[in-house]
């Protein structure tokens, strides 16, 4: 593998490209080139060897075989897609060096601000690909193939095409040295921070992009234009870091775009062939990462993977009067191995009934030639509101299961979180159910039903609950520290009950500390005079034993 030279110093490294401590520290070089990419890979063909890589920038950035090997298979599109030009798709593979650990405090950092979906992959890569391929006569084979990649940890797909879309074409004009000046350029960006907006220059070009925080509300309009007087030339304003056109990419499927919603919703998995790399992974970004979404554009996939329960074959975009040719539900009996059709083929059961309202208004859109990017918002708006009608039930009754705060005492272990009863919630429905926010009509109980089977729900059962217990416990914190005299509770308290006290009021600043607890600086600073006081109270050798020099 060649690199480039006089790279400059590269931040230390451990094992299997991890960072070493303090790696990222603001002064180590390459730390805020590290913020957002790992490396850029440059993966070429060669006529004995298939796909290699040719090139890792920075230099020293450490890839394990496994990881170079898949890196050179997925930049390159599949034989059968006949990519001729350039296209742009994207991958994620596994770190084989498994979960970075310790987490850095920029990681950390970033995280607890960031959404779920957008936090920094601790086990994955994600590929984002340009590739060319061009015909050429001074090359053996008759043609030029080559793929630039970014790899990083961040999902930003929307921006890293758009950098690649600025980087590449120069790059397989000028090679090197442009490479080695792009990534000096991102070495000088600030670091991503959720909930601001930041503005990135590379190759002349300003990029404006607005970094999603949790406490994000939607946003369904174009993003506002900032003041360009103190800064030229004039920001090229991104809608999204990670968005992509919904619309453009359910096209053909948009008629059954309520049932894939319910196949993600219950984490089923789903193999999506599509006759490009660009649109198969578009259309996998588009559903959603955590279920098991597998994009290829082999028709040999399909008969090597048959035995998925749900198959979507989508072809060439071709229109049907002012409505892109949809794609038809089919029975898995149906699938061939080879000419498979464009179509669904899964034998679910939609619970819902189709939103005939959303097709209208989507395909009235299309008459009136309406931008992409509203037909988009429409979409994601629906698709929003459906999520958000069958999650508030679920919330509100998880959230009867809280004891009221009345019933937590300063002195007495909290009361417990009660077990979430299936039946009874699906009983809560019948005054408090999706019918509240939605029109949809539909088998609303048996979605619930079949959701509660599915991974999904144990995962978000297991997050709200682990939410509320640390709620409770911030509470119960706040209520010992607004008693109103801790001397009078230990007058008649035994040494062993004091102790007990301050573990616990120990443990709870430990939880606070590590930003599990939501509780005011001000309760901590008392909550730590309580455990002064109580210690203050005990034995000399029992001070010596819980305050130890």
């Amino acid at each position: 593998m060649d690199s480039l030279s006089g790279a400059g110093p590269r931040r230390g490294r451990g094992r299997l490209g991890e960072a070493s401590p303090g790696a990222r520290a603001a002064a180590a070089p390459w730390a805020r080139f590290s913020a957002w990419l790992e490396c850029v890979c440059v993966v070429t063909f060669d006529l004995e060897l298939g796909q290699a890589l040719e090139l890792v920038y920075p230099s020293d950035f450490r890839l394990t075989d496994k990881e170079k090997s898949s890196i050179c298979y997925l930049s390159f599109p599949d034989s059968h897609s006949g990519c001729l030009g350039d296209t742009q798709f994207s991958f994620r593979i596994r770190q084989c060096g498994g979960q970075r650990s310790p987490w850095h405090a920029e990681d950390r950092r970033y995280n607890s601000g960031a959404p779920v979906s957008l936090q920094r992959e601790p086990a994955h890569y994600f590929g984002y690909v340009y590739f060319r391929q061009v015909k050429d006569s001074s090359v053996k084979r008759g043609y030029f193939q080559k793929s630039l990649v970014l790899v990083s940890r961040l999902p930003f797909v929307r921006l890293f095409q758009a950098l690649l879309g600025l980087i590449a074409p120069e790059y397989f004009d000028r090679l090197a040295p442009c490479l080695e000046a792009v990534c000096s350029e991102i070495d000088q960006w600030p670091a991503p921070t959720p909930g601001q907006t930041l503005k990135l220059p590379v190759m002349g070009v300003v990029l404006q992009v607005r970094i999603p925080s949790r406490v994000d509300k939607p946003e369904y309009g174009p993003p506002k234009q900032c003041s360009h007087e103190s800064l030229l030339p004039t920001p090229v304003v991104l809608a999204s870091v990670h968005e992509l056109d919904l619309f453009r990419c359910f096209q053909p499927v948009l008629t059954h775009v309520q049932t894939l919603w319910e196949l993600m919703l219950l984490g089923e998995p789903l193999l999506v062939l599509a006759p490009s790399p660009a649109m198969a992974s578009d259309l996998v970004l588009a559903l959603i990462r955590p279920n098991v979404v597998l994009g290829v554009t082999n028709p040999f996939f399909i008969k090597t993977l048959q035995h998925w329960p749900h198959i979507l074959r989508v072809g060439e975009p071709k229109m049907s009067g002012d409505l892109p040719k949809q794609v038809k539900l089919k029975k898995p009996s149906r699938l061939k191995t080879l000419d498979t059709k464009p179509g669904l083929y899964t034998a679910y059961s939609a619970h819902l009934h189709r939103d005939k309202a959303l097709l209208k208004r989507l395909l009235k859109g299309l008459q009136k030639k309406r931008p992409w990017d509203t037909q988009t918002a429409s979409l994601r708006r629906h698709l929003l509101e459906l999520t958000h009608s069958f999650i508030i039930p679920l919330e509100h009754y998880m959230a009867s299961l809280m004891p009221l705060k009345k019933s937590i005492t300063p002195w007495k272990t909290p009361p417990q979180i009660r077990p979430f009863r299936q039946d009874d919630f699906l009983h809560s429905l019948e005054h408090a159910g999706p019918q509240l926010t939605c029109i949809l009509k539909g088998d609303w109980l048996g979605l619930y039903r079949r959701f509660f089977k599915s991974p999904h729900f144990d995962g978000w059962y297991r997050q709200r609950h682990r939410e509320m217990a640390h709620k409770l416990e911030a509470l119960h914190l706040e209520a010992i520290c607004e008693a109103q005299n801790i001397e009078t509770w230990m007058k008649d308290k035994s040494e062993v009950e004091v102790v007990d006290l301050v573990l616990k009021l120990r443990e709870k600043l430990v939880q606070a500390q590590g930003h599990q607890l939501p509780v005011k600086e001000a309760t901590l600073q008392r909550a730590q005079l309580y455990i002064e006081t109580a210690i203050g109270s005990l034995p000399k050798d029992l001070q010596a034993v819980l305050c130890p020099p």
